[in-house]
């Protein structure tokens, strides 16, 4: 424990101020989980005493370890250790604005708010599971630059909601599989959820479920600092994944509360609280951390700044190209010249005009993004040669060998997304990977939260619409892109042929603070960019294809993906008719809705008198309302599909060009 031999303060003094700043804001805020930080306030203060590396006053320096509190309702815990540390982005001010509006200190931890908070957690199973791209990131940089530059340490504190939740498994699984010997678990073993004792819901054997997984495991008592020094000394030394099991009490202290439910997720109340505060012997005031506890609480927070300082000299050391290239993946900043590789590749498509289906289209992407982009680390949930997501020079990554670049996930799309969103909160790599648009359902969560923190992760999602044929209905997307859409800060992206795959590849690396999802179709699209333009068309969300001729345009057909190549058919139709008639191509509905109000009126013809607008998309018809206006119409599918192929697919369900005649003719 970092004392200073004459101190008085001992282990009990640096648990019980963390446990009580959690008490008191809790009940400042009349809001909030006090349970969680009161029975893990003893593990958690000897992990940031005498283990953690790590320096509160360059708290993101690249080689620290990191600690990420996926039992997130506890997020106090989180919170006092940082100002009791002395992190330079947290004062007693925020401690006392727990869960207020404009507080840095919210209800969970929010990636962005605090320096210490590397991952938003909250939804329970998500943290363990960032915890696990963490892990495997460190191995993985440490594969191509060396333990001498990345060599740290994953700690979690893990509820037994995140151990209920499913995708803890896969998460379990998964590190167990890669050998990720530098993740560190601290599950708090309290027996207690919401609904009361964790007997009621659950029987398991978490030791054993974790060996299973080739993890070591322990068991100690939580509360005993001694025990849990000589837990986290021994995991450190392990050559798997080790779980080291705390068991607790949750609201440790409360005199009529301590070990149920009540604890968990309300403040304790003053009576409880002063009872507390007589049984632990924590006479002070709320909030009022005496300066001697303060102080050894600041000398643990400095305790990693030699190492530090020699990290920074061995960084140093590496050579001025080397360096530069570290820091650059570890920013996030994309490698010079990459964006000329992409309008080359396009002016080629443009030029060669394949026809190919947009997910062979992202492979062929791939193909000279990976060799610009070394950072660019791929994979699938066993979908690899459905998804088309691994091209050359991407070896796997195996547990004996890291330095490859594909992931070989199985299926595990839970898992997956959220261990992409630990490798790209990490640093150093920006991460993709692949299943069919349907199954986006596994990974929602995770891109959800990708959105939440502005991630870029690029989720590759194959096999996009009733296209697929004759898989059915059970693998048709039908409401998922219209639900991707929903969400905010994500951008969806559904191009029409290669050129628009290559420039929404583009967007989605040059989008930092955003993730991106590719839905890309199973069946082979002709190239309607037949004439190469340097700027990527796309960006803008939406572009005319195809202006119309012959006057002014009567009509304005919208469309994504597979659909723009019925779109242009049913121009060719209405144009013969004498119905001047114009084609735009929506690759990403967002970028669009960001444009100028000039823009987007021009793009959907609004200045044209006597103008309909048509939408076709063989998925749900849900928000092309907004677009298409009161006159308009839209054509796509209001059920389920069915197995057949796909030209028997759409012919059925009327996803034609003759249906978007149709629909313009009883509109003009």
């Amino acid at each position: 424990m970092t004392q200073h031999p004459e101190s008085p303060v001992g282990h009990q003094d640096m648990a019980n101020a963390l446990r009580f700043l959690a008490v008191d804001a809790v009940q400042k805020a009349n809001s909030g989980h006090p349970g969680m930080p009161m029975g893990m306030a003893d593990a958690a203060a000897v992990l940031f005493s005498r283990f953690l590396k790590f320096d509160a006053a360059e708290p993101r320096w690249a080689d620290r370890d990191r600690f990420i509190l996926s039992a997130g309702h506890g997020s106090m815990l989180l919170y006092g250790l940082a100002y009791l540390s002395g992190y330079p982005d947290i004062d007693i001010e925020q401690i006392k604005s727990f869960r207020q509006f404009g507080a840095r200190t919210a209800g969970h931890p929010e990636y962005g708010h605090l320096a210490i908070t590397e991952t938003t957690t909250g939804p329970l199973g998500q943290g363990i599971a960032n915890a696990v791209g963490f892990a495997l990131a460190e191995k993985m940089m440490a594969a191509r630059y060396g333990a001498g530059i990345v060599d740290h340490y994953t700690y979690v504190i893990a509820g037994d909601g995140c151990l209920m939740e499913g995708m803890s498994q896969e998460a379990i699984s998964l590190a167990g599989h890669h050998g990720l010997n530098k993740l560190i678990v601290l599950w708090d073993d309290n027996g207690i959820c919401i609904d009361g004792a964790t007997s009621k819901t659950t029987s398991d054997d978490q030791l054993m479920r974790f060996k299973a997984s080739h993890w070591d495991v322990q068991a100690v008592d939580g509360h005993d600092p001694e025990a849990v020094a000589a837990a986290l000394e021994a995991a450190r030394k392990s050559a798997t994944p080790s779980m080291i099991a705390c068991r607790t009490v949750i609201g440790r202290g409360a005199p009529t509360l301590a070990g149920t439910e009540k604890t968990h997720g309300a403040p304790l109340g003053e009576k409880e609280i002063a009872g507390a505060r007589a049984a632990l012997n924590w006479p002070h005031a709320p909030f009022d951390v005496p300066a001697p506890i303060l102080a050894v609480w600041r000398d643990a927070g400095a305790r990693g700044r030699g190492e530090r300082l020699a990290w920074q000299g061995r960084l140093d050391a590496l050579g001025a190209d080397r360096k530069a290239e570290f820091l650059r993946v570890m920013e996030g900043r994309l490698p010079d010249g990459w964006g000329g590789v992409v309008n080359a590749f396009k002016k080629r498509m443009s030029e060669e005009k394949p026809s190919v289906a947009t997910r062979k289209a992202s492979e062929m992407t791939l193909d000279v993004l990976v060799p610009a982009i070394p950072e660019l680390v791929g994979g699938s949930a066993d979908l690899t040669h459905s998804n088309l997501t691994i091209v050359k020079g991407m070896p796997a990554v195996t547990p004996q060998d890291a330095s490859g670049r594909y992931i070989h996930w199985g299926v595990r799309e839970a898992a997956m997304g959220a261990a992409m969103n630990g490798l790209a909160l990490h640093g150093g790599f920006i991460p993709y990977g692949g299943t069919f648009l349907v199954f986006t359902d596994y990974c929602r969560p995770a891109i959800r939260l990708s959105g939440l923190m502005g991630k870029r992760v690029v989720y590759v999602m194959t096999h996009d619409s009733i296209g697929l044929g004759e898989d059915g209905p059970t693998h048709q997307p039908i409401e998922h892109v219209a639900s991707l859409r929903a969400m905010p800060n994500v951008l969806v992206f559904r191009p029409a042929d290669v050129v628009e795959t290559a420039e929404c590849w583009a967007l989605a690396l040059e989008n930092d603070r955003r993730p991106s999802v590719l839905a890309l179709s199973r069946q082979n699209l002709p190239t309607v960019r037949t004439t190469h333009t340097d700027e990527n068309l796309s960006a803008r969300g939406a572009y005319v294809l195809r202006e119309a001729e012959g006057g002014e345009r009567r009509a304005t057909i919208l469309s994504t993906g597979s659909e723009v190549e019925i779109a242009l058919k049913a121009r060719e139709m209405l144009m013969a008719k004498g119905v001047p008639t114009a084609v735009v191509s929506m690759p990403c509905w967002e970028l669009f809705d960001e444009q100028p109000e000039t823009y987007r009126s021009r793009i959907l013809g609004k200045g044209c008198k006597s103008s309909v607008r048509v939408a076709i998309e063989a998925l749900g018809t849900f928000g092309w309302e907004r677009y298409v206006g009161r006159r308009g119409a839209v054509i796509g599918m209001t059920g389920f599909g069915a197995s057949a192929p796909a030209a028997k697919l759409y012919e059925h369900f009327g996803i034609t060009a003759e249906a978007v005649v149709a629909a313009v003719e009883a509109r003009i």
